[in-house]
């Protein structure tokens, strides 16, 4: 398997307008547009800045979610895989990332269902890629999608994502091949075997959802303590404004593909 974290390309989407009334787990207030534009617009000048060829597709008014790209396809050098969210409300935005993809990559698979799989659930390790079951990823797609991954010569396995954690990835994240950072409730989940696992410091729970890109970090600028961790250990971090798009229920990696 190719490194995990030597991404030459990125595809993200503006938001839109209507991302305000996005989808959130647990309620809460709207995010700010304009703090929301900007938190993305930071995001892609990062990328491009860390060395990334970054294209950003229009805007969605009909789908508030879309700019969360990473939630309906997989992509990896070999090729792409078209997903099937498991929010009712988010299944339309398959067909406009069809093209998109289809134009990058060399191959292009695609989930038929019935079965459904957030990207949200799914963790690419250096030897393998790990697909978590949660309220958005069922056993039906998690199987499927490990058979397609298979085709791109991927190793699946398959995890339980505990009830309190909405998407895998927002409790675990790569810190480098080898050290996983991961929520307390997720510290002894059997597929992180082979891994030193590194627990979030009390209370920074939310800072799980960090994102390598080649060399370097990012996480969201509120969680210091973490941020003090991982600087202990030499990484090299970049702090990431995520207030408002925490608001809907997202993070660092929801915001892009990347290969």
């Amino acid at each position: 398997m190719a490194d995990p974290f030597q991404f030459t390309h990125a595809l993200c989407r503006t938001p839109a307008a209507s991302a305000v009334t996005g989808i959130r787990a647990g309620g809460g207030p709207d995010p700010d547009f304009a703090g929301l534009l900007a938190e993305h617009e930071a995001y892609v000048a990062t990328l491009r800045g860390l060395g990334l060829r970054v294209d950003v597709l229009p805007a969605l008014d009909d789908f508030p979610d879309a700019l969360f790209t990473e939630d309906v396809a997989l992509t990896f050098p070999e090729g792409a895989i078209l997903l099937r969210p498991g929010a009712p409300t988010r299944a339309g935005e398959v067909a406009h990332v069809r093209g998109p993809l289809a134009e990058r990559h060399p191959r292009l698979l695609a989930m038929t269902g019935p079965g459904f799989a957030d990207g949200g659930d799914v963790l690419r390790l250096a030897d393998r890629v790990i697909i978590g079951l949660s309220d958005r990823t069922d056993p039906t797609g998690a199987d499927e999608l490990a058979r397609l991954l298979g085709d791109l010569g991927y190793r699946a396995e398959i995890a339980t994502t505990p009830k309190s954690v909405l998407h895998f990835k927002t409790g675990c994240s790569l810190i480098d091949a080898e050290t996983i950072l991961t929520v307390p409730a997720m510290r002894d989940c059997p597929e992180f075997a082979g891994l030193e696992v590194v627990v979030t410091p009390r209370g920074e729970e939310g800072a799980a959802n960090i994102l390598r890109i080649r060399e370097t970090v990012l996480i969201g600028h509120r969680w210091q303590a973490t941020q003090d961790l991982l600087s202990a250990r030499g990484v090299d971090i970049r702090p990431m404004a995520t207030d408002e798009i925490a608001h809907i229920d997202a993070g660092l990696s929801c915001m892009s593909l990347r290969w």
